[in-house]
């Protein structure tokens, strides 16, 4: 009827005003990773004002400086996170608010990029006060705490969604935060539950001439990477740290790989091999095994002899390396469904970060890996 054609033409209009709607951009974590994205979205918004506010908010907790000033006024005042970023300018339009629910008043795209063990409470806080209508992307790495009732592993871009019932993409890639920030050229890889509803707009925020984005509509393989590569990387760092060289490493790589691809597949059947082979695969991969934090942290975890809780307090300044927590949360998820055996780098790293096994068993590991049989 002319009635119902009406409708369908309204709905048809609706639908397309929200995919060119004027989007409020927060980004929840002022670390350094979240600093170098400020960096990057802060001009992104400012170089489309027909699709984003100017302002971009960027949550940033209450912290006293050695000056006396909060780390918040710092960053609105001399447009420079001295604490996470020091030395790279912040661009104007980035405003720190140290209040969550402040930070997140209006926004209509949340950008996650703190530590992954805090992502629950954060988003239990924001319960309630969030705009329909919303998305959110994660940069987060690791797996949630909380287990999925059917697949018995649940992804913190699931957790997200669950907490906030909004739709939540990924990004994951090579981006060492300190090359990002110094405009180094690098790729990055957007995993999107649905591409061409959300593709275009998160292209456009994140994309610059040196930091070039690739949207895949396989956000799940995307998301695991991420927090799969850190485990691997830690096996690197004890390499490392026992004075092997770059073939030994070089194993570590291909049969970490190897675990990760088996473990995407088992957990998330169907999952699309060429993704393995975009930035958030082997390319993040192999810069995390050579330069991450993951990496540095478990070198000197073999050659200081301490735990891992005291290197990290150490060597990153107040950040954390997400790899021994994510290889724990992976062990709880393989030993529940008896897949330990099928993983052995995997298990290996957790057993040394816990100090069950001594970092030399994981050369032994890695000679007797099912690969090689």
């Amino acid at each position: 009827t002319q009635f119902q054609l009406v409708n369908l033409y309204s709905i048809r209009l609706f639908t397309s005003a929200i995919m060119v709607r004027h989007h409020k951009v927060t980004i929840v974590g002022s670390g350094n990773w979240g600093s170098a994205i400020a960096r990057i979205v802060g001009n992104t918004a400012t170089e489309n004002p027909g699709r984003f506010h100017k302002t971009v908010r960027m949550f940033c907790r209450p912290m006293e400086m050695e000056d006396g000033r909060q780390l918040h006024e710092i960053i609105n005042e001399d447009h420079e996170n001295v604490k996470y970023l020091p030395g790279k300018r912040l661009p104007k339009n980035v405003v720190a608010v140290p209040d969550l629910l402040e930070a997140c008043t209006d926004a209509t795209i949340l950008i996650f990029v703190i530590p992954h063990q805090f992502i629950a409470d954060i988003c239990k806080q924001l319960q309630g006060h969030i705009v329909p209508g919303a998305q959110a992307i994660s940069l987060s790495k690791g797996l949630s705490t909380t287990v999925h009732k059917h697949r018995g592993i649940k992804l913190i871009s699931e957790e997200i969604t669950q907490l906030l019932g909004i739709d939540c993409n990924v990004l994951m890639g090579a981006n060492l935060a300190p090359e990002v920030a110094d405009d180094k050229f690098c790729e990055a890889t957007i995993g999107c539950s649905n591409k061409s509803q959300y593709g275009q707009t998160l292209n456009l925020l994140f994309q610059t001439p040196n930091f070039r984005i690739t949207v895949v509509e396989d956000a799940p393989t995307v998301e695991l990477c991420g927090a799969l590569k850190n485990i691997v990387a830690c096996a690197a760092g004890f390499t490392d740290g026992l004075g092997y060289g770059d073939n030994t490493k070089a194993a570590v790589i291909r049969l970490g790989m190897m675990e990760m691809t088996k473990f995407v597949e088992h957990f998330y059947p169907g999952s699309n091999l060429q993704t393995f082979f975009e930035s958030c695969g082997i390319a993040d991969l192999i810069t995390t095994c050579y330069g991450g934090r993951n990496r540095r942290v478990c070198e000197a975890f073999v050659i200081q002899k301490k735990p891992v809780a005291q290197i990290e307090k150490e060597l990153l300044n107040g950040q954390s390396a997400q790899g021994p927590l994510t290889a724990e949360e992976v062990y709880d998820v393989m030993e529940k469904s008896g897949l330990c055996d099928k993983f052995p780098l995997f298990t290996a790293v957790h057993r040394i970060c816990t100090g069950d096994v001594a970092p030399e068993s994981l050369i032994d590991c890695l000679r007797n890996h099912p690969e090689h049989m």
